[in-house]
């Protein structure tokens, strides 16, 4: 007999797994700065169905594989393609059913054949990153070094991570070229997935794009004109304050209002709303150009019907984006799986869980003008030193990807 689905102490019920299945990642964009090695204790394969399996019978639908980059994950499509049976259950099997398995990608390693293999191995949705619409800022908001350009494959360290930064002309003529090379591979890996049937009309192919003030937020709107060319929904992300490596400053946050508004009077939009326990809130253009979306997890949070579970590479379950400490779930899987003892760990951790971070501390910003500032939209974000002094650092693993 299943257990009930757990709700959390906001009642809150669990719908949403992102699995990250790699720390590494072969870019290294400086709002995010992933591990460039795996860390110890690896999940295996067999491990991370048990982990899926458990979240799956205690409510979770949707799974996310992130990363890092999982196209360097070499069991990506053996994951995916065992993941089968949990997705062919019965609507209302007590078990619970896996109703969608996404993908999220900086598509720098999406082939077309890599793309078939996916979409052959049961994968139904990609997401890919991209955060400029030319050499320079792409070759910027990636982190690439000004020397040598990226190979086709990369396996474990970043792609020539360091960041172009000020040089000579020569140097910067050769960041733009490098930055060109991976636009044209991001471009090719869009296609290349249309190609295999990803359907963007369908909401199977999405663009996401972090914006920066003084990164890349001249990119908005060619960026927009990209997405609207293509067919794209584009997926704009504000700058978090997630991990400790990224260095953030709220004075480089962009408001999601700000952001659509800026391409509202390029192209008029129109509202359609946030989905419950959605993190994007959607637009559709007048002229029939596409959808656009926008997270606002800085300026407006969205923590009171947040339904998702992160666990990291390496089998450590966070309840909140934001948080700083997580669950190790490998003793319930090591030296010898514990399903019983797995399922209650996981019932256990959601049914605690009472994160709101997000919503806290845009509340206490609102009410405390020292130390804030306002952005377009009216919502306060502390400084630096008052988000460092609101939480220890967090988890190192990014959070930019999936949703």
């Amino acid at each position: 007999m299943a257990s009930p689905a757990p709700l959390d102490r906001h009642h809150r019920p669990l719908g949403v797994l992102r699995l990250s299945l790699t720390a590494r990642c072969n870019l290294a964009c400086p709002y995010c700065l992933p591990d460039g090695q795996e860390p110890p204790g690896l999940l295996s394969l067999e491990e991370r169905l048990l982990l899926v399996e458990a979240a799956v019978q205690l409510g979770v639908h949707t799974l996310r594989l992130t990363g890092g980059e999982p196209l360097l994950h070499g069991d990506l499509e053996a994951l995916i393609g065992a993941l089968a049976p949990l997705r062919q259950r019965p609507a209302g099997d007590r078990r619970g059913r896996l109703r969608q398995i996404a993908l999220t990608t900086n598509g720098t390693l999406l082939s077309a054949e890599r793309a078939r293999s996916l979409r052959e191995a049961g994968l139904e949705r990609i997401t890919i990153s991209l955060d400029g619409a030319d050499g320079t800022s792409v070759a910027r908001m990636a982190g690439l070094a000004s020397t040598a350009v990226p190979p086709a494959s990369v396996g474990s360290a970043a792609m020539g991570a360091g960041g172009a930064g000020p040089g000579t002309e020569g140097e910067t003529n050769n960041s733009r070229a490098r930055g060109e090379v991976l636009l044209a591979r991001v471009l090719a890996a869009i296609e290349h997935a249309r190609a295999a049937g990803f359907d963007p009309a369908a909401g199977e192919l999405k663009l996401n794009a972090v914006i920066t003030r003084h990164g890349n937020a001249d990119q908005l709107l060619p960026l927009a004109a990209l997405a609207r060319e293509r067919g794209l929904e584009l997926r704009l992300i504000e700058y978090m304050d997630v991990g400790n490596r990224n260095g953030w400053d709220p004075a480089e946050v962009i408001s999601a209002a700000e952001m659509v508004g800026r391409i509202d009077t390029r192209w008029p939009l129109e509202p359609l709303g946030r989905d419950c326990h959605g993190t994007a809130s959607r637009w559709r253009y007048r002229d029939g150009g596409g959808l656009l979306a926008a997270v606002a997890s800085i300026s407006a949070p969205f923590c009171g019907d947040c339904n998702r579970l992160r666990i990291t590479a390496d089998g450590v379950a966070y309840s909140c984006l934001f948080a700083a400490h997580g669950t190790d779930l490998r003793p319930w899987l090591r030296p010898r799986p514990d399903r019983d003892g797995l399922l209650a760990a996981l019932s256990s951790l959601w049914r605690q869980r009472d994160d709101r971070y997000s919503e806290e501390r845009s509340l206490s910003a609102m009410a405390t003008a020292n130390g804030s500032i306002a952005t377009p939209d009216a919502t306060a974000i502390p400084d630096a030193a008052v988000a460092r002094q609101a939480r220890p650092p967090a988890h190192a693993e990014m959070a930019y990807l999936g949703g």
